[in-house]
C-alpha cells in the first residue's frame, strides 16, 4: 500500500458524499435516504435544455430552481418542476455535482429495478448532456468511467442502468445513442451489472 510522505495527510476522495473533482453547485431538491438504504445502483440519464441544445447553464438552473420559464417556450412546460441529479457530465467531460451521494436526489421518479421500487432511495443519478437517440462524446465516456470507478470504491455499486430501464414506457433516456457495450468494456465489469 502506498504510504504518504512524512508530514503529508492523504486527501480523501469523498468528503461527505461530495466528489472533490466535481464542480459543486448545491441543489435544494434532495432529502435523506431511508434508514439502512444500500446505495448499489447507478442510474444514467440524458438531458439538454431546451431539448437538443447543448451548452449554457439551463440544466444547472433547473436543478437549483432558478430556471426562468419565460426565456424559452419549452421551459413553460417544466415550470415549477423540482428535480435534481447527483451528477451532470457536460459534452466536454466537465463534471458537476448537485447533491451529496449520501443523500437522496430527485432524478428517478416512479421507478423499479432489481426487485425494488423507488430507485431514488438507493441509487446515484448521473445526467449526461445529450438527447435520446443522439450519440455521446468520448470525453463523456471517459468522465463517466472515472466517476463510476470512484463510486464503486466508496459505495457497494452492483448495478448500472438507464432511466429507460428503471421506468420503462415512461422514460427513454439515455436512449439508443448510448453505448452500453462500450461502458461495460471501459469499466471491465460483468454483463450481469448492466441491463
Amino acid at each position: 500500500m502506498h504510504q504518504p510522505a512524512p508530514g503529508k495527510i492523504p486527501t480523501p476522495l469523498w468528503k461527505q458524499g461530495w466528489h472533490p473533482q466535481a464542480q459543486r453547485l448545491e441543489s435544494p431538491n434532495f432529502g435523506p435516504r431511508p434508514p439502512h438504504a444500500c446505495i448499489d445502483l447507478v442510474v444514467i440519464h440524458s438531458i439538454s435544455l431546451p431539448p437538443g441544445q447543448y451548452g449554457g447553464d439551463a440544466v444547472q438552473r433547473l436543478f437549483t430552481n432558478q430556471l426562468d420559464s419565460d426565456t424559452h417556450p419549452y421551459f413553460q412546460t417544466i415550470r415549477g418542476l423540482e428535480v435534481s441529479s447527483h451528477f451532470y457530465i457536460r459534452r466536454d467531460g466537465a463534471l458537476w455535482q448537485f447533491v451529496s451521494c449520501d443523500d437522496r436526489a430527485w432524478h428517478a421518479g416512479q421507478s423499479q429495478y432489481r426487485g425494488r421500487a423507488n430507485c431514488n432511495d438507493d441509487s446515484i443519478g448521473i445526467e449526461l448532456e445529450g438527447l435520446e437517440g443522439d450519440l455521446f462524446e468520448d470525453a463523456q465516456y471517459r468522465c463517466l468511467t472515472d466517476l463510476c470507478q470512484d463510486l464503486r470504491r466508496n459505495y457497494p455499486i452492483a448495478h448500472v442502468a438507464g432511466h429507460e430501464h428503471i421506468a420503462p414506457g415512461r422514460k427513454q433516456d439515455p436512449g439508443p445513442g448510448f453505448d452500453w457495450a462500450r461502458l461495460q468494456k471501459l469499466l471491465d465489469l460483468s454483463p450481469q451489472v448492466f441491463p
